[in-house]
């Protein structure tokens, strides 16, 4: 119906979350209508990004240099192993907390439906940081669903192992939440880690 740069354009849109159709048409029509400076911007952008990002050798965090900027940094505490599912994670842990150990990043969760096991999570590499000495406790930060309870289960097993202390960080009700509208799966949750209060 359109030009075929436009479809093209409005096709290419959509390979990322959560934009469907119409999201994509507004983004190409608003580029080529209002904001071609800020158009060509994001190709360069991305470009530059697709050429020089590539994964952390140590922690597979997405980086444009072999070892990322936490794992290089003497202020972090080595000993403890924050171990995530995206890069997204480590940003949400980094911007709301004070956490200041080093993070390993599974790029996934364990999903046999899809052909994701132990070697398209990087485990080989996650062994290895386990095995060095280093790391005294890790804690699981992966998401509460089915998955990525799986894969945290699969990696307390691996720490336990190695006599590495494992923890799990707590899922529940949201500062601000009422009871009556928490979900059943958060409240159950909830209750499972329910704390002593001294």
């Amino acid at each position: 119906m359109f030009s075929r740069h436009v479809d093209a354009l409005i096709d290419a849109f959509r390979v990322l979350p959560g934009v469907g159709p119409r999201s994509a048409q507004r983004m190409t029509f608003h580029l080529l209508e209002r904001d071609r400076e800020g158009g060509q911007g994001l190709v360069e952008a991305l470009q530059r990004a697709l050429e020089h990002v590539g994964q952390c050798r140590q922690c597979r965090m997405l980086s444009d240099e072999d070892i990322c900027g936490i794992c290089r940094s003497e202020r972090r505490d080595a000993s403890l192993l924050c171990v995530v599912e995206s890069p997204a994670d480590v940003m949400a842990i980094e911007q709301a907390t004070d956490y200041r150990g080093r993070y390993f990043v599974l790029m996934g969760h364990f999903s046999p439906l899809d052909g994701i096991g132990p070697d398209e999570l990087g485990l080989d590499l996650l062994e290895q940081r386990l095995d060095s000495g280093e790391v005294a406790e890790m804690i699981l930060a992966t998401n509460p669903t089915v998955e990525g309870e799986a894969t945290a289960s699969y990696l307390m097993d691996m720490a336990r192992s190695r006599n590495v202390r494992s923890s799990r960080i707590a899922h529940g009700v949201p500062i601000g939440g009422e009871l009556e509208y928490v979900d059943g799966g958060t409240l159950s949750h909830a209750f499972q880690g329910r704390l002593e209060i001294k």
